[in-house]
């Protein structure tokens, strides 16, 4: 389907999962606060809980509420908004709003600003970050093209169409405290 925002936020109120193009590949979004769509993403990835999920936003407003961003020394908050927006997901101390069945088994969640301009305004339209996973089982490659997402998921999620962006490769993942990268 394409865009259309008003769709999209009653899909979203929902709790319904869609798979949307993201800077290198297709991902699987829904509402971070609904568990049961949550759940949902993880089955059909058959991916464990504890692992957690990557939360996508618009802006850094947007995931504030669900970091806490002043635990970090000044000079790593200031690198992390310079990467933003960007290809660059940060694991940054989480808030008591982000779940379990969001952040697993850390007390680190990852957040990232993106560039996408399409998943811009799915974050705008619903006034918040989504979960975005690589659209794929655990076991294969990620999703290119919405036939890639079809073949994967048969009709278990609402395909949003548009373009991937320039990304070859998936986000470069960072941890705030020890600033390891992890990918």
């Amino acid at each position: 389907m394409q865009f259309e925002s008003t769709k999209f936020r009653q899909d979203f109120a929902d709790g319904r999962v869609f798979a949307y193009p993201t800077e290198a590949v297709y991902g699987l979004g829904c509402d971070p606060l609904n568990e049961e769509a949550v759940n949902e993403i993880l089955r059909l990835k058959q991916r464990p809980v504890e692992k957690g999920m990557i939360l996508i936003a618009q802006s850094v407003e947007q995931i504030l509420p669900f970091i806490e961003f002043d635990r970090l020394p000044v000079n790593t908050q200031q690198q992390i908004v310079d990467s933003w927006p960007g290809p660059v997901t940060w694991l940054i101390p989480k808030s008591v709003k982000t779940p379990y069945f969001i952040s697993g088994d850390s007390d680190l969640v990852a957040v990232r600003v993106t560039t996408h301009k399409l998943v811009q305004q799915m974050c705008w339209s619903v006034a918040s970050p989504l979960v975005s996973t690589s659209a794929n089982p655990a076991t294969e490659e990620p999703a290119r093209s919405k036939e890639e997402v079809q073949a994967y998921f048969n009709t278990d999620v609402i395909i949003i169409d548009g373009e991937l962006g320039e990304q070859k490769k998936p986000s470069t993942i960072i941890n705030s405290l020890t600033m390891e990268t992890i990918r």
